[in-house]
C-alpha cells in the first residue's frame, strides 16, 4: 500500500524549551486508511500536524505528503489536504454559510461549487437548517461539525483532524465518526488525534503512539492489543507504553 504521509527523523526544538518537541520522529501513514496519532499531552501530536500542514518549520528532518515536501512545497500540499484544528477556525460573527463562502474563495472555488458542496455537507452533518445562523450562536457540537465542513469544501485527498470530537455531545460524536468512516470509504486518507482510545480502537485501521516527541509503537489496534503483554484494549496498550503518570 502506498504512503500518504512519511516522516523521517523529524526534529523540532522550540526556543527556551528544556526538551525537543519532536525528537527524531519517524512514522508512516498508509494511503486510504484512517490512522490515529495518539499520545499523552505534550507528546508532539500538534507539532507534527502543524509541520505537515506547513504552519511550522521543523528544525531538521523530513516530512512528505503524497510525495510533496511539507517544508518546501506548501502550495501543492494546501490543495490536497484539509485541516481541522482543535480550536474552532471560523468567524463567530459570520453565519456558517458566510464562513464557507469566504473559505471556499481562498481555495479558488467558484460560488456555485462552494454552495453545492456546502449544502451537501450541511445536510450530511445535520446543519442544513442552521446555515444562516451565526457561528457564535452554535453549540459546541455544531461548531465542531461546521469546522469539519470548512476543511472539506475543496474535496481534499487527505483529511487531518486534531481532536475533532473534544467536548462534544454523544450524538455529535457519533455523527462525526460515522462521517469520517464514510469519507474514508471514498478512498480518502484520514489522520486524526484523539485522547479517546475506545473511539480510536473502533474506527482506526492503524494507530501510531508517540511520546516525548518519539515514535513508540504502531500497527492495527488488534495487533497492538494481541502483542502487548496482558492488554485487552487499546487504552491498556497506550498506558503500557506511556505510563500512568498524569501529564500537564
Amino acid at each position: 500500500m502506498s504512503l500518504a504521509i512519511e516522516i523521517k527523523e523529524l526534529y523540532k526544538e522550540y526556543p527556551d524549551a528544556e526538551t525537543p518537541a519532536l525528537d527524531h520522529l519517524n512514522l508512516e501513514v498508509k494511503e486510504h486508511n484512517i490512522t490515529g496519532l495518539l499520545g499523552p499531552n505534550g507528546a508532539g501530536k500538534s507539532t507534527t500536524i502543524n509541520i505537515l500542514c506547513g504552519l511550522l518549520q521543523a528544525s531538521s528532518g523530513h516530512a512528505a505528503i503524497l510525495g510533496h515536501n511539507a517544508q518546501t512545497q506548501t502550495a501543492a500540499i494546501r490543495g490536497i489536504i484539509g485541516v481541522v484544528p482543535q480550536q474552532i477556525a471560523l468567524f463567530p460573527n459570520l453565519t456558517a454559510q458566510e464562513n464557507f463562502d469566504y473559505i471556499g474563495q481562498l481555495y479558488g472555488l467558484s460560488k456555485t461549487s462552494i454552495r453545492k458542496k456546502s449544502n451537501e455537507l450541511l445536510e450530511r452533518l445535520g446543519l442544513e437548517k442552521h446555515a444562516g445562523k451565526r457561528i457564535g450562536r452554535y453549540s459546541g457540537g455544531m461548531k465542531r461539525r461546521a469546522n469539519i465542513i470548512a476543511s472539506l469544501l475543496h474535496e481534499p485527498e487527505i483529511l487531518i483532524l486534531d481532536e475533532p470530537t473534544a467536548g462534544v455531545d454523544v450524538q455529535s460524536r457519533a455523527m462525526i465518526l460515522d462521517f469520517l468512516k464514510e469519507y474514508n470509504q471514498r478512498k480518502k486518507t484520514v489522520l486524526y488525534t484523539s485522547h479517546l482510545l475506545e473511539e480510536a480502537e473502533r474506527i482506526c485501521h492503524d494507530v501510531v503512539i508517540i511520546d516525548s516527541g518519539k515514535f513508540i509503537a504502531s500497527g492495527t489496534p488488534k495487533h497492538l492489543i494481541d502483542t502487548t503483554e496482558d492488554c485487552t484494549s487499546l487504552e491498556e496498550v497506550f498506558l503500557y507504553h506511556t505510563g500512568h503518570t498524569v501529564r500537564d
